[in-house]
């Protein structure tokens, strides 16, 4: 565990008490492989991941050619010293996860009506959860170790915390505005938070709700978007990381859900017509697009927390141009990640869902926004999607085209706070036309269900920025210099994967054991393979259904009676 930050004195806009980067690493175990190589600097391995090609012929049979990837990992030891800049630093989501950290950094305790609390981390994948390194050789027990030791990581105690807001509150009054922690916690960090303010960020009041306007008293001039407010954040983020003595920064978007931006020929199609845009001050370009152009160009990764669709056409070619490292959509915390995991066990267990009804109602600033149906729609249809590409992979029970119906409801209830109600429903055909019916209720505290998210989502895109490949395929395809890892391996916190343009979407019912399964294969520890014994890339496929009859696999090791095998298809 990399040490306790340190607390500083003093403080200036959007800048917060420092903490400590750790460049010595103390590793919890070591690989014995001729596979893997230590250095002071570096970590190396090599790993053979193995998939299967499957040709189809003109009579619908499949031939299955097992095909091996072999790969060069390298892993930076080195563990920077990382700034968190958050755009709405000072709304619920803000205020909760900076507390949390400074709570945690002092290893804070306080009381409640149940009893003494203490500071922890629950609800991080990266703090909170652990994985199998193998079996003890004298008891063969499993042994597990926490996440974050599988490699060098930051430690969210480390983080130095800083961003933007339109809101001029200090983060002890925002955080007192949002209702989520107890009082004899608030009352510990109060000073600390008390000197935190946010910078001021760019408003184009079309974007969100009009309710918000009360709000909106730390605004930059101008309410459309313009080439000053790129360079102004660009500005902001050199010299929070020159103030800091910072290696890297790493930029959050979890302030208000934005309509959804119109995708517009000429516009924002191309990275070179959304900068055109930019400086024209087109108003279909978002606050939220903004930003991630000016850290695309800053060389700053950029992670966005809510459904809007700020990664136009545009501003992923801007980032692919650039290698910037760009993630989202939306955070996938409560009611949702449970929809994600009951789907995807439903589905698998070959029970057919025929429809899902969710309903929400919360008293939050979230639910204030999204009140109004511009900002609602953006969250419905991210909250929609999560189960298509799940049924789109099971033929065998939908038809093409054929899915369940899908209603999203979300109602604004000011009494209810912080404490978001979801109710969902689950209503699927089983056996010989029986019917079974799920309903859930599930009440979610949404902003300390999400800050978690966030540390995790920090932690693993810096974690990535340090990463390199190169491969060299069985089929003759090679990777001949090293290349970083795509953002989709942040999806198990999101909803709505962001994938290269030339990529096909990573499964959102798998990509948790996905980040599991890399983290794994870094350091050569042989994960299980995630899901399957063979996984089916499609080749050549026409329109047409087909049935799946598997008629020749091309390996000398494969026997109908020694090699069972299961399938699905990605």
């Amino acid at each position: 565990m990399a040490p306790h930050a340190e607390v500083g004195t003093g403080s200036s806009n959007g800048a917060v008490y420092n903490g400590r980067g750790s460049s010595a690493t103390q590793d919890l175990f070591t690989v014995n492989s001729p596979n893997v190589t230590y250095t002071d600097a570096e970590i190396r391995s090599r790993y053979t991941y193995r998939t299967t090609k499957v040709d189809v012929d003109a009579n619908g049979k499949y031939v299955a050619t097992p095909n091996e990837t072999l790969y060069d990992f390298k892993v930076d030891r080195k563990i920077p010293k990382v700034g968190m800049m958050l755009v709405g630093l000072g709304g619920n989501n803000g205020t909760t996860v900076t507390a949390g950290i400074l709570a945690n950094r002092r290893q804070l305790a306080w009381d409640t009506k149940e009893g003494p609390r203490e500071s922890n981390y629950y609800g991080s994948v990266v703090m909170g959860s652990t994985l199998k390194l193998g079996h003890d050789a004298k008891t063969h027990q499993e042994i597990n170790i926490p996440f974050h030791n599988i490699l060098p990581m930051v430690h969210p105690n480390d983080l130095v915390i800083g961003g933007w807001d339109i809101s001029k509150m200090n983060l002890a009054q925002a955080m007192d505005r949002a209702q989520v922690l107890e009082p004899t916690l608030k009352a510990q960090v109060k000073k600390e938070m008390a000197e935190m303010v946010p910078l001021p960020s760019i408003y184009y009041p079309d974007f969100i709700a009009a309710n918000q306007e009360d709000r909106a008293d730390n605004v930059l001039e101008g309410s459309k978007a313009c080439w000053a407010h790129v360079e102004k954040i660009r500005q902001d983020i050199r010299d929070f990381k020159a103030k800091n003595g910072l290696d890297k920064v790493i930029i959050m978007w979890t302030a208000n859900t934005e309509r959804y931006a119109d995708l517009i020929e000429g516009v924002n199609d191309t990275a070179d017509n959304l900068l055109k845009a930019i400086e024209q001050g087109h108003e279909e370009v978002s606050p939220s697009t903004v930003f991630a152009v000016a850290c695309i160009l800053e060389k700053a990764p950029f992670i966005n927390g809510s459904p809007q669709n700020t990664f136009v056409p545009g501003a992923i070619e801007l980032a692919e141009k650039h290698n910037a490292f760009i993630g989202g959509d939306d955070f996938k915390s409560g009611q949702t990640k449970m929809k994600s995991a009951l789907v995807d066990f439903l589905i698998n267990a070959g029970i057919k869902l025929t429809s899902i009804a969710s309903y929400n109602h919360l008293g939050n600033n979230d639910g204030k926004n999204l009140s109004s149906q511009k900002q609602f729609r953006s969250k419905e249809i991210s909250k929609s999607n999560v189960v298509d590409d799940m049924v789109e992979a099971n033929h065998v029970l939908y038809k093409k085209g054929e899915h369940p119906d899908h209603c999203v409801v979300i109602k604004y209830m000011p009494a209810v706070a912080d404490n978001k109600r979801a109710l969902d429903e689950y209503y699927a055909e089983i056996f010989m036309g029986g019917h079974q019916t799920i309903s859930l209720f599930n009440i979610c505290e949404d902003s300390l269900l999400a800050s978690p998210l966030i540390i995790d989502l920090v932690i693993i895109a810096e974690m990535m920025s340090r990463i390199q490949w190169k491969a060299v395929s069985s089929d003759g395809t090679a990777t001949t210099e090293y290349k970083s890892f795509h953002s989709t391996l942040l999806h198990y916190w999101l909803l709505v994967n962001l994938t290269a343009r030339t990529s096909t979407t990573a499964k959102r019912g798998k990509s948790g054991s996905t980040a599991r399964y890399v983290s794994q294969s870094l350091p050569y520890l042989n994960p299980p393979h995630p899901r399957t014994a063979l996984r089916f890339s499609l080749f050549s496929l026409t329109n047409k259904p087909r049935q799946l009859t598997i008629s020749q696999i091309t390996s000398p090791n494969f026997s109908k009676h020694l090699f069972p095998i299961k399938i699905s298809f990605s």
